[in-house]
């Protein structure tokens, strides 16, 4: 009986016998990507190397094959995925600094499964092109050796890209309130060409904005090619005088297909205009006489963006006395009297010439303003009037009450005749 029992253990654990069959891909692991960063490195900076490991074996399977029945037929069959284990990773410098230590008990990778690692590095002082290695171990598998290029503060192997330049040129002065025209000039100063091209304006100046798009599409720029954007920016008139800067982002995907993204500027002088004229004229007395002194008082208003310095005024009228006045600076919505000291004028209408003179962001400048003065003359011909008028009455008195009476024998006046 306990033979029978023994025997019957021994063909079950039998019929539980796992058959491998041939996996459909030896697995193992290779680099199937590699990244230093930076690309360059100095002497004694630091950087890092990093790696991508995968499982070689897309599909890499044993099968289970339970429960044999005859020599092709079994109970059961069960397929399983067989994984790679990965015990250490390692990067051996080979002048070439390995920071961090080794990567021990990574784990399993399943069939095309990959997984990054990275590795901390320090340049070598001197100049020149280093290969470290990878070194990647597995549980009864082959160990994987990588080379890797690292290049310190040499012109190898360094890709050539697209190096884009922009210039930008004013139509106009820039001044406050006004549209400014620009030309944008986009070079490519590289030895790769520049794909899908863009320009974006961006609206970061409060005093100034794009007036219409904001983005322009340049397409294909090719090396020592250039494109250009004829734009116009809107500037607010109460914008300050000095520089302004207008941030430009250029994008554009590089040989590689990879978007390449720079920032740049458009820079521009804000310049104030200064706008004078007069508000009023007044003299003092208001009203003139001939050869009598007067003021002369001319208020000049600044109706302009910018301040005006430097402002003097003069006046060519026919009279003595002072005929210039230094004012000095006028700023944006002001207005300041200019005083002229006159030792009197002849009598008529007298036209004259008032002459500004003054400086502003933009230069300088002279304005002129034709005016006129009216002297009124000094005429006696009104006394004269009243003078004979009151020699008339006196006249004609004396012959009522002292000639008539005279005359008429009574020689009495005639109250002297009621009395």
């Amino acid at each position: 009986m306990k033979w029978t029992i023994s025997i019957l253990v021994i063909i079950a654990l039998l019929g539980a016998l796992v058959i491998p069959a041939s996996a459909a891909g030896t697995p193992t692991v290779t680099i199937t990507d590699y990244k230093v960063n930076p690309s360059v490195l100095m002497p004694d900076s630091f950087g890092t190397i990093t790696i991508t490991i995968k499982n070689t074996a897309t599909s890499a399977s044993v099968v289970q094959k339970i429960g044999q029945q005859s020599d092709t037929a079994y109970d059961t069959t069960k397929t399983m995925d067989i994984n790679v284990n990965i015990e250490n990773v390692k990067l051996e410098g080979y002048g070439i600094e390995v920071i961090n230590k080794d990567f021990n008990r990574v784990g399993e990778i399943g069939p095309g499964q990959s997984i990054p690692i990275t590795f901390s590095i320090r340049a070598p002082s001197k100049s020149g092109m280093y290969y470290p290695e990878v070194w990647i171990d597995t549980t009864d598998g082959k160990s994987t050796r990588y080379p890797i290029p690292v290049n310190v503060n040499t012109a190898v192997g360094i890709q050539r890209q697209a190096i884009l330049i922009m210039d930008s040129s004013l139509g106009a002065t820039a001044n406050p309130g006004e549209e400014i025209p620009i030309t944008l000039t986009i070079r490519n100063a590289g030895q790769t060409l520049a794909d899908d091209v863009t320009v974006k304006i961006e609206n970061m100046s409060a005093g100034v904005s794009p007036k219409n798009a904001d983005l322009y599409h340049l397409g294909v720029i090719t090396p020592e090619g250039q494109q250009t954007v004829q734009l116009v920016l809107l500037s607010d008139k109460k914008a300050n005088a000095g520089l302004v800067r207008i941030p430009v982002t250029i994008s554009y995907h590089a040989i590689d297909g990879v978007l390449r993204t720079q920032s740049t500027a458009i820079g521009m002088m804000m310049k104030g205009k200064a706008e004078l004229g007069f508000v009023s004229v007044d003299t003092n007395p208001p009203r003139l006489m001939e050869k009598t002194p007067f003021d002369l008082t001319i208020r000049i208003e600044n109706t302009g963006t910018g301040e005006a310095k430097q402002v003097s005024a003069k006046i060519d009228l026919p009279a003595e006395g002072k005929k210039e006045a230094f004012i000095g600076k006028i700023k944006p919505g002001n207005d300041a009297p200019a005083l002229f000291l006159l030792e009197g004028a002849q009598p008529g209408n007298h036209p004259y010439t008032l002459t500004i003179v003054y400086t502003d962001d933009m230069g300088e400048h002279t304005i002129k303003r034709d005016m006129k003065l009216y002297v009124p003359s000094t005429d006696m011909s009104g006394t004269i009037i009243a003078l004979l008028i009151i020699l008339v009455i006196i006249v004609v008195v004396g012959y009522r009450y002292w000639y008539q009476p005279k005359v008429n024998g009574e020689r009495k006046f005639p109250w002297e005749r009621k009395s």
